[in-house]
Order: C-alpha cells, then structure tokens, then sequence
C-alpha cells in the first residue's frame, strides 16, 4: 500500500530481526492511491485481498475522479464521491483526514 498503519501491539510483538524487512502481518490500515497508470478495478482487487488477510479499515483514493472507495472489515465496499474529510472510524479514533486538500493539491 502507499500508506500502512499496524498497532503498536502488533509492532511491539515481532522479533526485532523481523522489523528491517518486509512485515510478515497484514495492516490494520491501509491507503492506496491511484495512480494514472493504474487500473480502479485492478487496485480495487488488490484493497480486497488486504481486508480478506485481516486489514480492518482501507481507503482507495482516486484523485482525478474525487472518488473514495471505503473498505471495512465485514461490509461491503463503500463508494464516495468528493468526500470533504475521510474518519480514521474505530481503527483510527480521532484521525481525520481533509481530502478536498489532495484532491486540489
């Protein structure tokens, strides 16, 4: 993903040798933006195969469309369009992100 987020706990819990290279764990959290060379559906595929390894909450941000795809653990994929903020929800308690500035940046 662009971004990655896992619990201090989680983080805490592996060898220390295991943390130089690639984690073998899923994020709690993850964002992925869309680049123009990539493909919605292709990516959309992709923030599926992180909630099925245990992800909880995910964002596919497409900033040329202002559109977010909004996957939590259990539910179906949620489309928004041109939200003004996006909520870190109970993964991320407190956490806000004002999107309309990537969208403008």
């Amino acid at each position: 993903p662009d971004l990655a987020w896992i619990p201090i706990e989680k983080w805490e819990a592996l060898d220390p040798s295991v943390r130089q290279g690639f984690l073998p764990l899923c994020p709690d959290f993850v964002v992925e933006i869309l680049s123009p060379t990539d493909s919605w559906i292709q990516t959309q595929a992709k923030m599926q195969e992180y909630m099925d390894n245990g992800c909880r909450l995910g964002w596919l941000l497409d900033p040329k469309a202002k559109r977010v795809m909004i996957y939590r653990q259990g539910q179906a994929p949620e489309l928004v369009e041109d939200p003004e903020t996006l909520s870190g929800e109970d993964v991320l308690p407190g956490f806000t992100l004002p999107i309309r500035k990537i969208w403008s940046a």
